[in-house]
């Protein structure tokens, strides 16, 4: 790691969240499921394009919105390198895996309305 792990706090998670939904607005991929946790995110998203480059994308949006919304320093990271994506062939597939990311994070996933 090149800088010291980042916590996300609440706000910073609807930042990310509102990020990744706006990826799938406008880039108009299916957003089945997101839950942004404090050190990591989830979705699962139909996408016609790879998983690296949707990954990437979903990245880079929330490091700029976290930035422009002042969550973090200008030159600050917030993700580690790499990713992890599954392609999911099956509805059945899908349907698990947005039950594991909805609720299978070990918490109630947090409020969006206040």
């Amino acid at each position: 790691m090149l800088s010291h792990p980042v916590l996300l706090d609440p706000l910073q998670r609807k930042v990310v969240d509102s990020a990744i939904r706006e990826v799938c607005e406008v880039r108009k991929h299916l957003l089945h499921a997101v839950n942004v946790r404090s050190n990591h995110a989830h979705s699962v998203i139909s996408a016609q394009c790879s998983p690296e480059r949707l990954a990437d994308s979903l990245k880079a949006y929330s490091t700029r919105r976290l930035k422009e919304n002042g969550s973090i320093a200008p030159d600050g990271r917030v993700w580690s390198r790499g990713r992890s994506r599954r392609y999911l062939w099956k509805p059945q597939h899908v349907e698990a895996a947005v039950e594991y990311v909805l609720y299978g994070q070990g918490d109630v996933q947090f409020q969006l309305d206040d």
